[in-house]
């Protein structure tokens, strides 16, 4: 009972303490990401995995250490003490700049970007649960109308097209180990969010209105998420760990309003206003469903290398035939399978080192190629980029800081599309803690 009491206070203090950050997060009007890319579909797809995956160019499906979370498979909440308690706190800042032809622009964004606990149930069963960002929509173009014969009539024009908003997910996954070396998970996300595609249509003489459009969607989703891993040894403290996950197609539910309506001297004329229940419609939008492999090779804690492989086939997901979707502006965005190669290493000099903490810090690099899942004006929207991080044990204990950086670039010069530069900081407190001792005293 006493033992019950003392986790009971502990999350409830977690809980008082983030909720606030939590709430503020999602009342903030600010981009939480931004790219012309995220105009299409469902915007920008966030990579998954707390800073240290993020720091090690992404990996994490073969994964298996005791010290993180690591939510890209849910066979790998198996790997832990058997009574141990860990949680996991992570933010993200980006900064961008973005060249097209003789254009260039920047921009600077920060957010939070995870939360997630996972505590042990009963022997070699093991639970975890949080939340992350699923996608991210943020944009802003802006252009003039330059033909002299419709310039000579009604004068100047200029057109923006923007948009803003996020999906999230809430998830919950389980993981259990039957025979040795052997474990299985599973995982039930529910993704849900708004988001707004907006479109302002304005002229330089007053006589004329201007034109407002776009589409606002709710919508939200529910994902289920299968993984196994299975460790063996080769060598002398050496052990290699293969992983894989499967994720299933999910059909996006929500509402779609389609709008449209016009301002002159402080006056609005809604000329239309559609709503659309994606879940009665005869357009199916769906998810994609997504399959992962790995192989990690490590020598238990001490340095460990890793591959992945992923791939989610999006041309099935109807995203470029319904409006609000696919039509934006005058780009021609069009639906792709989406894929990722990603490779990272990791290394402690010596986690037990009494004298020097350098030697005590867990040090990463990364790399990785990534496709988009969607295409503009037929052409693929491809990014790479290297990582790098290190993890600040605090004290003597296995909780520690994850300070990570990420850069890449994604698009080119090229097919007119844009090229986007980017520098990403990742910061990800873990904590570790023994909740589920029985006191001798009290």
């Amino acid at each position: 009972m006493n033992m019950l009491k003392r986790l009971t206070k502990k999350l409830t203090l977690l809980f008082v303490l983030l909720f606030p950050v939590f709430e503020a997060s999602a009342q903030e009007e600010a981009y939480n990401a931004y790219s012309p890319y995220s105009m299409f579909g469902i915007g920008d797809l966030s990579k998954q995995g707390t800073a240290w995956n993020k720091s090690m160019g992404g990996v994490g499906i073969a994964s298996r250490n005791k010290k993180y979370i690591n939510i890209l498979n849910p066979a790998a909440v198996t790997a832990r003490e058997a009574k141990e308690f860990k949680a996991d706190f992570g933010l993200a800042q980006g900064n961008r700049i973005y060249r097209q032809g003789d254009f260039k622009s920047a921009n600077n964004t920060f957010n939070i970007y995870d939360f997630v606990i996972s505590f042990p149930v009963y022997k070699s069963i093991a639970m975890y649960a949080g939340f992350t960002p699923y996608s991210d929509l943020g944009y802003s173009v802006t252009s003039s109308i330059t033909d002299p014969d419709l310039v000579g009539v009604v004068g100047n024009l200029n057109t923006q097209s923007q948009g803003f908003g996020d999906l999230s997910s809430i998830f919950i996954g389980a993981g259990f180990s039957p025979v040795k070396g052997l474990s299985a998970g599973v995982e039930y996300t529910h993704i849900f969010g708004k988001l707004e595609k907006q479109n302002v249509l304005t002229f330089s003489n007053s006589s004329y209105r201007s034109i407002n459009s776009g589409y606002d969607l709710d919508l939200k989703a529910d994902a289920v998420k299968f993984g196994l891993q299975y460790d063996f040894p080769v060598a002398n403290k050496v052990s290699v760990t293969v992983g894989a996950t499967y994720k299933l197609s999910a059909r996006l539910k929500g509402n779609v309003v389609d709008y449209e309506y016009s301002v002159i001297s402080s006056v609005v004329d809604t000329s239309r206003s559609v709503v659309t229940n994606l879940s009665k419609s005869d357009d199916a939008i769906r998810l994609a469903s997504e399959f992962g492999v790995g192989i990690n090779v490590h020598e238990g804690e001490k340095w460990a290398a890793e591959i992945n492989y992923i791939n989610s086939d999006w041309k099935s997901s109807g995203m470029d035939k319904v409006p609000g979707f696919a039509n934006i502006g005058n780009a021609a965005f069009g639906v792709n399978s989406y894929q990722s190669l990603r490779a990272g290493f990791s290394i402690i000099p010596n986690e037990n080192d009494i004298r020097y903490y350098r030697k005590r810090i867990t040090y990463r690099a990364g790399a990785y190629w990534d496709q988009a899942y969607c295409t503009l004006d037929g052409n693929d929207i491809n990014a790479f980029g290297v990582t790098f991080g290190v993890t600040l044990p605090v004290k003597w204990s296995i909780s520690g800081v994850t300070l990570g950086v990420d850069a890449g670039q994604r698009g080119s010069l090229k097919g007119n599309l844009i090229r986007e530069n980017y520098v990403n900081f990742n910061i990800g407190i873990n904590i570790c803690d023994i909740w589920f001792l029985k006191y001798k005293y009290d």
